[in-house]
């Protein structure tokens, strides 16, 4: 390494550009190439760095390391500075420890490290943003390492640093057909005790997981320093107009260098129409606690805030900095990583929601406002984004997916809808208390001009204030904050009997509470239509605006949760309603036999059964267990209220009659609004046969009828496609079924919206360069309707952090509007 680095710098290049992620080897090797000398020699070039005791201790910290980017010979300058220093600017030196350790901590636990005391404020231009990742990680490392040494001492260190040695050793050596370099690595590790197995293992899993937060910080660093450049560039800055994945970048492409075939209306209607909606979904490759999820975020609040101090903060800033760092990597050192209880679909759900409450409950208007901005400087202060415009909807399957999980009953829906409602009563409650305080104002009357005496939306202001108010959209916005309490309370009434607890003396009926998000939407609307009458535009377009952008992407379930079930239990479940009835054995029908009886039931509209039947005693000689469930899951769908529930998505679905078999089992429940039936094609078989089963389905009247504005959504499966045929073939596939399935759909005049179950790896369907991605899907499959799953760690890693998560919003923004208007011409048949 040493060698590498003196002959040609190579190696800076190399670990620079490296994953951080990939081993703690990278970061180490810093340490080691700045203290391959003997421990006194570092010591004292690091003396003699250091000004003197008197000048303040943050300017001792900076000077107290050498660049990161050195040349060959300034590093052997270092290695070779004599160790005699004037006395006015010498340390003691400290006694040295029986044997160095991996980690820069306490006394012999910093022999590695080129830091005289871990700090966030390094010596290296704030410019130079590589410096900067490398200093938070060699920092963080140092700090992680005196927690190890204080609790655990040097000897587990030595052996950890023994461990990474031969790491590196290996890695550098050259492969051989017996894999023996791995060898030293084995007889070691098998020597180790268990408690000391425990300890390291957690030592570099630990480290690699701050090492990760650092690198999600310099992608918001850089981002932070985009807008900057573009901004003193003569850009908005809002969005990145110099990016081709960021709608301002697209924007400028078609107005500025298209060829004039796509007119600002076009573009303008393309984002008022077009809707992204992202369903959270769990999965088992999340692993991380939501304990440790929140800790590395404070960790990449502590980055930011101390990127923002850099230049101008003082020496009592930067210090608080530091221990608020320092207190964060103890604590998560001695954080369990591991989940020691099995998660119930309830805590699941709790999880997945987090990042809606904790991020993107602020940083989507946030996001929505910049691109208004972007609207209006791109196309024209006429172009701005519509207050009830909704470019994203977020939904869940957390709570509501049932394929292959026995633990998520109907209680369990009933519970995590009533749950989500409550959440959302909370924000909601908390946002118009603060417009109470924000919008305080008195509009005068009896003047013209700017403010009129004329206001429909005014008159029903002081309908409800009083004609006497000092303070009318305060006192017309109280009720509806006390509302938003009661719905809450509501829910939590709701929980409480659901979970079998005593119901409260003074019961809130529905009929008192919020159910529908048109109702709050309505009043949030006549307050900001009466501050614009009343010449108050610059307040209504304030705070206000945020809260009605909420109401519209949120609504008052925070999420819907979609339903998930296999087909086969729906077959079991009218099999046993058909025995029952006396009819036979549904099951042992065919294809043609199914369908026709179907169509038929819903024809009659007669209910096939009484609820709760199949709970009476005699029953269970007709209905098994399983199809208990599903019928009770039916039920539960029947007593939801608006908005709770969004789609019902079919697994293993293979024909017709499993897509009509749910329509017919929500009918029969007596629920009031279907919800959208979904068929999932996931095997190569199934999206082969997907085009003729949807035929068969558009040729039924019954079906037809039944769809909501003439809206079909059909869902592509990414992971058991790419399992069954190859993610080649898989890819091809899913590209060729969606092509056929939209002519298909365009024979009936139905309008298709396809929900694309992707994974986080590429392996399941997962893509990191997620503009491309949507921007290459077949033309006339997209049309700027786009709903895909966000699975597991993918949902924290593209909106954990508020940063991040305006940035994936922008991307989703501009693939979709870049994909309604980029010509591409279908596989011809030649390429085929």
């Amino acid at each position: 390494l040493y060698k590498s680095a003196r002959s040609s710098g190579y190696l800076f290049r190399r670990i620079s550009r490296g994953r951080y992620g990939q081993g703690l080897w990278i970061l180490q090797a810093f340490y080691h190439m700045i203290g391959a000398s003997s421990r006194s020699a570092t010591a004292a070039a690091l003396r003699s760095a250091r000004i003197s005791s008197g000048t303040a201790r943050t300017a001792r910290i900076r000077s107290s390391r050498p660049p990161l980017r050195q040349s060959a010979a300034a590093l052997h300058t270092l290695r070779t500075l004599p160790s005699a220093q004037p006395a006015a600017s010498r340390r003691q030196p400290t006694p040295a420890r029986p044997s160095p350790s991996p980690f820069p901590g306490d006394g012999g636990a910093r022999r590695m490290s080129s830091l005289a005391e871990p700090t966030l404020f390094p010596a290296v231009s704030s410019s130079d943003d590589e410096a900067l990742l490398r200093s938070d990680v060699r920092t963080m490392g140092a700090l992680l390492g005196d927690a190890i040494s204080q609790h655990h001492g040097p000897e587990v260190f030595e052996k950890i640093e023994a461990l990474r040695s031969m790491a590196k050793a290996s890695r550098l050596a050259e492969a051989d057909a017996g894999g023996s370099r791995l060898g030293p690595m084995v007889d070691f590790v098998s020597g180790l005790s268990e408690p000391e197995l425990v300890v390291i293992s957690r030592a570099f899993a630990h480290f690699l997981g701050i090492a990760n937060a650092a690198e999600a910080h310099q992608r918001c660093r850089r981002l932070a320093e985009d807008s900057r450049r573009e901004g003193a560039e003569g850009h908005l800055g809002a969005l990145h107009e110099t990016k081709r994945d960021s709608t301002a970048g697209v924007l400028a492409g078609f107005l500025d260098g298209g060829d004039g075939s796509v007119g600002r209306d076009d573009l303008y209607e393309s984002l008022c129409t077009q809707c992204v909606e992202i369903v959270l979904t769990a999965h088992p490759t999340q692993v991380n606690r939501r304990t440790l999820l929140e800790k590395h975020g404070r960790v990449q609040t502590v980055l930011t805030e101390a990127d923002r101090i850099r230049q101008s903060g003082t020496p009592y800033e930067r210090k608080e900095l530091d221990d608020a760092l320092r207190r964060e990597i103890a604590s998560i050192w001695q954080t369990d990583e591991v989940s020691r209880v099995k998660p119930s679909p309830q805590s699941e759900a709790e999880k997945g929601t987090l990042v809606l409450e904790t991020v993107l409950w602020e940083d989507l208007p946030k996001f929505l406002r910049k691109l208004d901005a972007t609207m209006r400087d791109k196309m024209g202060e006429e172009y701005g984004l519509p207050l009830k415009a909704s470019p994203f909807k977020f939904a869940s399957w957390m709570g509501g997916d049932r394929d292959g999980n026995p633990n998520v009953v109907a209680d369990v829906t009933r519970e995590v809808t009533l749950t989500n409602r409550l959440k959302a009563a909370e924000l909601f409650e908390k946002d118009v208390r603060e417009l109470m305080s924000l919008i305080s104002g008195n509009p005068p009357r009896g003047m013209n001009d700017t403010c009129q005496t004329e206001s429909e939306a005014m008159d029903k202001v002081r309908a409800r204030a009083g004609v006497e108010s000092r303070a009318p959209f305060r006192s017309y916005l109280n009720p509806v904050a006390t509302k938003l309490g009661k719905t809450a309370d509501w829910a939590r009434q709701e929980l409480s009997k659901l979970q079998g607890e005593a119901t409260p003396a003074n019961t809130i009926l529905p009929e008192d509470v919020y159910l529908s998000s048109d109702e709050l939407m309505d009043e949030l609307l006549t307050v900001h239509q009466s501050l614009v009458d009343t010449g108050n535009a610059v307040v209504a377009n304030g705070r206000l605006v945020d809260v009605i952008r909420k109401v519209a992407a949120f609504g008052l379930t925070l999420v819907p949760l979609d339903i998930r079930q296999e087909s086969d239990l729906h077959s079991e479940a009218l099999d046993c309603i058909t025995r029952y009835l006396g009819l036979g054995s549904y099951l042992q029908w065919d294809e043609g036999a199914r369908v026709s009886w179907i169509d038929q039931q819903l024809q009659s509209r007669r209910p096939l059964l009484r609820a709760g039947v199949w709970n009476e005693p005699g029953s269970e000689e007709f209905f098994t267990p399983t199809a208990i469930e599903t019928l009770e899951t039916f039920q539960m769908i029947s007593e939801q209220y608006e908005g709770s529930l969004g789609a019902y998505v079919i697994s293993q679905c293979t024909s017709a009659s499993d897509i009509m078999a749910v329509l017919l089992l929500q009918r029969d429940a007596g629920v009031e609004r279907p919800l959208r039936v979904v068929p999932l094609f996931e095997t190569l078989d199934d999206l082969n046969g997907a085009p003729a089963t949807m035929e068969q389905l558009f040729s039924i009247p019954s079906y037809i009828g039944s769809l909501e504005r003439m809206k079909q959504e059909i869902m592509i499966g990414y992971s058991d496609s790419a399992k069954d045929a190859g993610r080649l073939a898989a890819s091809w596939a899913q590209y060729e079924t969606q092509v056929k399935l939209s002519e298909v759909a365009k024979k009936f005049n139905v309008d298709q919206v396809y929900f694309h179950g992707k994974g986080g790896t590429v392996g399941r369907g997962g893509n990191p360069n997620t503009f491309d991605a949507i921007v290459s899907h077949a033309p006339g499959t997209v049309n700027g309707q786009f709903r895909v799953t966000e699975q597991g760690e993918m949902i924290n890693q593209n909106f954990g952090y508020s940063d991040r998560a305006q940035r994936t919003l922008d991307i989703y923004t501009a693939a979709v509007l870049a994909e309604q208007h980029t010509h591409r011409p279908l596989p011809s048949k030649e390429f085929k």
